[in-house]
């Protein structure tokens, strides 16, 4: 890894609406590239909207659909490595995927790997945990629910990942239309999302993370006052190794926002060259529960 700046925006993702989102995006990239980043974090499934009612039609291929098409044309423009989050269709089956695009194409992928609440009415969860090369540093990629499992942030560190990128279209506090409810709500969500902070310690991780922010549209499968509705009160966060917080939106009124913070390579050195370093000193061969089957027949 070398020094570099890291952007992380939090905006909306409007249901089935992906050419006004990506035109938001592009506007984000030209803010971030001024501001001098060099990798840009948007939110989960922020092209398509969260669990958009008519998903599987508008759900595309990766690499080879018009979403990744798009995000290339803007890292190219704009000189910045992306990483967003889309419904990808594969033989007709939709996964939940973040992709990684630069200016010189396509880099990689990764599917969410466990489904919350009812995203399993509209995604197929993944099954590979991958490591990124996005140039000035490895990433490994951890998406929403996917922070409440230990083990894929250990994972990816332990392959070699430098950033870990958290995307979130995260339901977690709901508001009315009073000043006071929304303020609630997001500070709640910086609340929550400060926790987060722990997968970039326990790592010696940098951590970037960027929720979905605003009312993305409303389900006619739920009340409009109901919690799977997609609104998002929003945060975008990025962590030292060590959880320091290094950048944070505020926490007063949801909006769409983003926040800029250099990553230091020699902060990270000497974090994992402490005697404590968790990678050097933990003990796999005691953790075979970890991989044993939980239900009984």
């Amino acid at each position: 890894m070398r020094t570099f700046r890291v952007a992380a925006v939090s905006m909306n993702g409007f249901l089935g609406e992906p050419e006004k989102v990506l035109g938001n995006m592009a506007g984000w990239c030209e803010r971030a590239a001024v501001e001098k980043a060099e990798l840009v974090l948007f939110p989960e499934l922020v092209v398509h909207g969260h669990c958009t009612p008519n998903t599987w039609d508008l759900a595309d291929p990766v690499p080879d659909g018009p979403s990744v098409r798009r995000l290339v044309q803007l890292a190219r423009h704009y000189r910045l490595v992306l990483c967003a989050g889309m419904s990808e269709k594969e033989r007709d089956i939709v996964y939940n995927t973040q992709v990684l695009v630069g200016p010189d194409g396509y880099i990689g992928k990764q599917r969410k790997l466990h489904l919350s609440r009812d995203e399993v009415l509209y995604y197929k969860g993944g099954r590979e945990i991958n490591v990124l090369d996005a140039g000035p540093c490895k990433v490994g990629i951890v998406i929403c629910y996917d922070n409440q499992f230990p083990e894929v942030a250990r994972i990816l560190a332990l392959k070699g990942a430098d950033v870990l990128l958290m995307p979130h279209a995260a339901r977690i506090k709901m508001w009315d239309d009073s000043p006071e409810s929304e303020t609630a709500a997001r500070r709640y969500s910086h609340w929550y999302f400060q926790g987060h902070a722990m997968r970039a310690r326990e790592n010696f991780c940098f951590a970037v993370l960027a929720d979905q922010a605003g009312r993305a549209g409303y389900v006619d499968l739920y009340p409009k006052d109901s919690p799977n509705q997609p609104h998002h009160a929003g945060a975008a966060l990025i962590f030292g190794p060590d959880g320091e917080l290094l950048a944070s939106s505020q926490t007063d009124k949801i909006k769409e926002e983003m926040v800029t913070a250099a990553l230091d390579a020699m902060l990270l050195a000497k974090h994992r060259s402490l005697p404590n370093y968790t990678l050097r000193t933990r003990r796999p061969e005691l953790f075979g529960e970890l991989v044993k089957e939980q239900v009984s027949c």
